[in-house]
């Protein structure tokens, strides 16, 4: 049965770099991101411009227009995620089912926010991408149209790193290179080979 590893980090951690890892070595990956890039363009513009209007263009969501439109709102953040989690959900769930219908030894969802909105219950285990804060900084701040202030803003929403790092299984630390990461990634395969995935059991039984 399919073991199910949620991947998650805070922004500039190296996330999306460790996801590509797994990639590499073949391991069937769902991006949270991803997805929500692909809902922006389909299935979620017509909410979104009935939420936000001015936020869609030519039925593909403007991403610099919604961020400014939420951005510092607690209320329409809300509501902009009432539209998106669900779909997002929806996605992944199809993700995993395939996976285990292909007899998938393992899958990993990549989630930015998995903790803070307890998906570690659909997670046979979580592992958390981590680096030191000085590096995280630096790292995001030298991303183009980022800003210090926007930076406190999406650190706001996510669990401290600390925090993130109790509730994990494994950890990978980008901070020393990708090489080092790569070998990080390489250890977490090994260490899950052969070992069966409980979640996807559990709601296997559930729905027969």
């Amino acid at each position: 049965m399919t073991f199910v590893l949620g991947l998650t980090g805070s922004i500039g951690m190296g996330k999306s770099t460790t996801a590509a890892l797994f990639v590499k070595r073949g391991v069937p990956l769902h991006d949270a991101d991803a997805a929500v890039h692909r809902l922006h363009r389909g299935r979620a513009a017509g909410p979104i411009a009935a939420a936000f209007p001015g936020t869609v263009i030519d039925g593909v969501v403007d991403r610099a227009k919604l961020g400014a439109a939420v951005l510092g709102k607690p209320d329409a953040l809300r509501q902009l995620e009432a539209i998106i989690h669900p779909l997002v959900r929806e996605e992944e769930e199809a993700f995993v089912a395939g996976c285990r219908k292909e007899g998938a030894g393992l899958a990993v969802i990549d989630v930015p926010l998995l903790l803070e909105t307890g998906g570690e219950s659909r997670c046979d285990a979580v592992l958390v991408v981590t680096a030191p804060a000085e590096v995280q900084r630096e790292r995001v701040l030298a991303r183009q149209g980022m800003t210090a202030e926007k930076l406190a803003a999406i650190l706001s929403r996510q669990m401290p790193d600390a925090e993130k790092r109790r509730h994990a299984h494994f950890l990978v630390d980008t901070s020393r290179g990708l090489m080092a990461a790569d070998r990080q990634v390489g250890s977490i395969l090994t260490a899950l080979a052969g070992r069966p995935g409980r979640v996807a059991a559990a709601k296997l039984q559930a729905e027969s």
